[in-house]
């Protein structure tokens, strides 16, 4: 939804940078990062293919009854043929997720973009960056958007969908305070137990 080029301008001469991920809605752009990537795609008669200044960094997780192994691949050399604004570098990243229990493989690949220079990003920096935002998505948008039924919710009025996000926020804090490793799970205890929610909402 972000990967645009009027807000990548509008980022750029503010002196802010970005780091977005490409996908359907833009398939040219797509095609093209895929085919840089591909080690076996296919040339054009009378094309020769330049060495290619790919760097890579790769990680490894373990936790939640899976093994993930993530790895990220940049290039600076398609910055002018894509003629996207201020873009510095672009980059694959592969993840490969294995299920502990039965051994099941689940394989992705995500291409993006971003302008920020080789210099300014190795690609073990932009692999924290990209791991940073997916855990505010986990962390913040998630819980809002399922835990506490925030899609669901149909506000015709702009204030009052403002102040229920502002509840929700709120919620999210206190629930950060307690031992409860889940939303589901602290809002089921303090839907049986309100007095101890209002002793969490009271600071007690």
């Amino acid at each position: 939804m972000h990967t645009q080029r009027g807000l990548s301008i509008q980022i750029g001469k503010a002196g802010g940078d970005f780091v977005w991920t490409v996908k359907g809605n833009h398939p040219q752009l797509l095609q093209d990062l895929a085919d840089w990537f591909d080690p076996q795609v296919t040339l054009l008669p009378g094309m020769g293919s330049p060495p290619k200044d790919f760097a890579t960094a790769t990680t490894t997780s373990k936790g939640h009854g899976r093994i993930e192994v993530r790895s990220l691949t940049t290039s600076s050399q398609m910055n002018d043929f894509l003629d996207w604004p201020f873009l510095q570098q672009v980059f694959k990243l592969e993840r490969q997720v294995t299920i502990s229990r039965s051994g099941q493989t689940r394989h992705e690949i995500v291409y993006g973009l971003t302008s920020l220079s080789a210099d300014q990003a190795s690609p073990a920096q932009l692999l924290q960056m990209l791991r940073s935002y997916w855990q505010i998505e986990n962390g913040l948008h998630y819980p809002r958007d399922v835990s506490l039924h925030e899609d669901q919710t149909r506000f015709t009025n702009q204030t009052a969908a403002h102040n229920m996000a502002i509840i929700n926020n709120l919620v999210l804090g206190l629930i950060t305070q307690t031992a409860f490793p889940f939303v589901p799970t602290a809002r089921r205890f303090f839907n049986a137990h309100p007095d101890q929610a209002l002793a969490l909402l009271a600071g007690l």
